[in-house]
């Protein structure tokens, strides 16, 4: 016999019922119905898959940052025990010692601007730390996913997989928004009417859409608006619908196919309200041609 749902019934044998209560909202419309459906068990495995592959993406390129970080220290420290050990084992004059010390400085002075590009990367990749590989982020107005971070560059790719590099000392120094860390984002859908559209009319389609969105909460939070923007040309009245998912816009092929799905649910609503919009009368002018070439103009 093939059993198509997990009831709470079937994990009582794994699980205590606390922890049951715990993992049921793990999976989509199991907290309502009771029961994990095939297709929630699915979504939720390849979710996992996609989370555990970030992170491993993401520690695989925190440990070669911390690598390439150890071998900067252990150069530094080097320099340090070889000063003192030939200080204290009197191999070499003070004099001499200070002209080697004297020497690094006019180094790290020719070389200050690496410096302090290495030190500022060092801060951003370990303390500020604004992203972790596979997050979608937004960097001068661009979405970007992070595939690669590294002590000196961080590795992006664009929506058509071009990969961009930049230095992070300049990342230090941008606003970077991150889809993953956010909340629940909202959508705004902006739709125009007819102003002769009934108050009935009006009512009834607020109404529709409340429906449609306490039908879908895997998808949309319950909490929505539906508002008049203004009304242009004494012909048309501008609206819009308010709407915050259940999920961030990480997964952005989520997001476009939910948008779609209320788009068209939207063109239903009207069609079944008939609501439509008209333009407003025109003003039409006509020429008669007469045999002799003469013309006489006619107003409508």
């Amino acid at each position: 016999m093939v059993w198509k749902y997990i009831e709470e019934e079937d994990l009582m044998r794994f699980l205590k019922r606390v922890e049951i209560h715990t993992i049921f909202p793990l999976f989509e419309g199991a907290l309502e119905t009771g029961k994990i459906t095939k297709s929630a068990f699915k979504n939720w495995v390849v979710r996992a898959y996609y989370e555990r592959k970030s992170l491993a993406h993401s520690l695989n390129d925190t440990k070669t940052a911390v690598q390439q970080l150890h071998k900067l220290a252990s150069a530094i420290v080097s320099v340090i025990i070889v000063v003192e050990s030939v200080l204290v084992m009197g191999l070499a004059s003070t004099k001499v010692v200070a002209f080697i010390i004297t020497q690094l400085l006019l180094l790290g002075f020719t070389f200050q601007n690496m410096c302090k590009t290495i030190f500022e990367s060092i801060v951003f990749v370990f303390v500020m730390h604004p992203f972790d590989i596979g997050d979608r982020c937004v960097i001068d107005g661009v979405q970007l996913i992070v595939e690669e971070m590294n002590i000196l560059t961080t590795v992006f790719l664009r929506y058509d997989n071009e990969k961009i590099y930049y230095p992070n000392a300049v990342l230090i120094t941008k606003p970077i928004g991150n889809f993953y860390r956010s909340p629940e984002m909202c959508d705004t859908i902006d739709f125009t009417i007819d102003v002769s559209t009934s108050m009935e009319t009006i009512i009834a389609l607020k109404k529709a859409i409340q429906t449609y969105i306490e039908s879908k909460p895997k998808y949309w939070n319950p909490k929505h608006s539906v508002t008049v923007k203004e009304i242009e040309n004494v012909d048309k009245m501008k609206m819009a619908v308010s709407v915050q998912h259940t999920i961030n816009h990480q997964n952005y092929g989520d997001r476009n196919a939910r948008i779609t799905e209320f788009l068209l649910e939207l063109k239903k609503i009207f069609e079944n309200l008939n609501i439509k919009y008209h333009l407003l009368p025109q003003e039409v002018h006509l020429i008669q041609v007469n045999k002799n070439n003469s013309r006489m103009p006619l107003h409508l």
